[in-house]
């Protein structure tokens, strides 16, 4: 009997994975037309293979920009919610009024009306539409080259409502080396709360494709969490962190909000997993709705913390740990690339000269640059293979890659049945370099 459900278990987990993302860049976001909608606001229209058809964007220039052609500017990127468009910051949002002393620029981009910021499972084809592909590594690029913006991690903060709230905190967490701070407003943060299961599996109904988003949660669980601020909460180390949220409870603004309650369920466990983690992070909660009153206050808030904090940017964690289920990702100037069979978390640590990798299978893991070009480097890798010592030569680009050793692969993805049945094997590889710091600018 056991046998048999294994093999049922096993069935249930043999659904593909998704293709990596194309190397979509900037070059590849075609712009075909800009309005000027007021003396302020901008309205962009773009063409790109990561998304269907025509996608639209508004853009919020400060006051004073055009009198100030050497000036630089910080960003805040403004995300919109379910069933929204990028109109909605500007048409119901008070956006351009809240912003009118505000020393940044204010990007909306649209998304889809379900299933945003995140590119698509799509029952294991992939997108498009791909979101976060579209916005994070075609928009944000995009927009640095376009205007003058303080390009780079202390020049950006990301912030939205509903949705986007969850939005906001899965790119910071996904990506927290763009983001300086992120902020969200009544944000579906915890996609492991089983009440908003039902919506989640249906992202995809618009287009006649339910559970394209991740997948269903009975055989792709790890896509969920691999997109889940709440499961990725160690990543946020080293953000300005705002969580706000109603209670749904009556307020001035009208009478009880179902919604709203609902939504402040997933941002309760969301501020208790940050505290437990010890992640300092603005928490807000009092009577409130899932409406707009309540996100205006929000985003005046939010506005008017900003400018303290791009004047002195949050540093990047002392101690970076980073969680992510793509097999490879970049983070802070570390690359990680695992072969494995299956899908499944891995967790990076790193400070100094020493970096642990946490998962299954084999790794290559390339250091930030940081040594000195061409450099002997002794490297000592701990593993369950037993304790090893190397003599790398630094590279031209004054990184290591390191062969990391995490022990056989899981053959079954995480959180599946078959792998509950099976249990999981996982190991730690410590690595320790020494080598000669000193990279020269022109090499990074």
């Amino acid at each position: 009997m056991r046998a048999a459900l294994a093999a049922l278990a096993a069935a249930l987990a043999l659904v593909a994975p998704a293709p990596a993302a194309a190397a979509l860049g900037p070059d590849e976001l075609d712009l075909v037309e800009e309005r000027r909608l007021s003396e302020r606001l901008r309205e962009l229209a773009f063409r790109t293979a990561a998304i269907d058809g025509v996608t639209r964007v508004r853009v919020l220039l400060p006051a004073g920009y055009e009198r100030r052609p050497r000036r630089r500017w910080p960003v805040l990127y403004l995300l919109h919610g379910g069933f929204g468009s990028y109109r909605d910051w500007t048409e119901s949002g008070a956006a351009e009024a809240i912003t009118a002393e505000a020393p940044l620029i204010v990007v909306m981009p649209d998304t889809g009306i379900t299933g945003g910021y995140t590119d698509w499972h799509n029952h294991g084809r992939g997108g498009p539409p791909m979101w976060e592909t579209y916005h994070l590594r075609q928009l944000v690029p995009w927009i640095d080259r376009r205007y003058r913006t303080v390009a780079g991690r202390a020049g950006r903060a990301i912030a939205g409502a509903s949705m986007g709230g969850g939005g906001a905190m899965t790119y910071a967490a996904r990506h927290p080396d763009l983001f300086a701070a992120a902020a969200s407003f009544s944000g579906a943060v915890d996609t492991n709360n089983p009440l908003v299961w039902p919506l989640t599996e249906f992202d995809g109904w618009n287009v006649g494709r339910p559970g394209a988003r991740y997948g269903s949660r009975l055989t792709q669980e790890v896509r969920w969490r691999g997109h889940n601020p709440a499961d990725l909460a160690t990543n946020l180390a080293g953000l300005h962190l705002t969580v706000r949220t109603g209670t749904g409870l009556p307020a001035a603004t009208g009478g009880l909000s179902v919604v709203e309650l609902a939504v402040w369920l997933q941002n309760r466990s969301f501020h208790r997993r940050l505290s437990e983690l010890g992640i300092p992070h603005a928490w807000h909660e009092g009577p409130g709705r899932h409406d707009w009153p309540d996100w205006q206050r929000a985003l005046r808030a939010l506005v008017a913390e900003l400018p303290a904090v791009f004047a002195d940017p949050p540093a990047p964690p002392r101690e970076l740990r980073f969680r992510a289920i793509e097999p490879a990702y970049e983070v802070f100037g570390w690359r990680v690339r695992i072969a494995r069979p299956a899908l499944e978390f891995s967790e990076l640590r790193a400070t100094g000269g020493r970096f642990s990798l946490r998962g299954s299978g084999r790794a290559t893991v390339t250091t930030p640059p940081r040594w000195r070009p061409g450099a002997a480097a002794t490297v000592e890798v701990v593993s369950g293979e037993g304790r090893r010592r190397l003599r790398l030569r630094v590279g031209a680009d004054c990184r290591l890659r390191i062969d990391v050793p995490l022990g056989p692969g899981n053959p079954v993805q995480q959180y599946t049945l078959a792998a509950r049945l099976r249990g999981r094997r996982e190991h730690t590889t410590h690595v320790t370099v020494r080598a000669r710091r000193g990279c020269p600018r022109e090499a990074r």
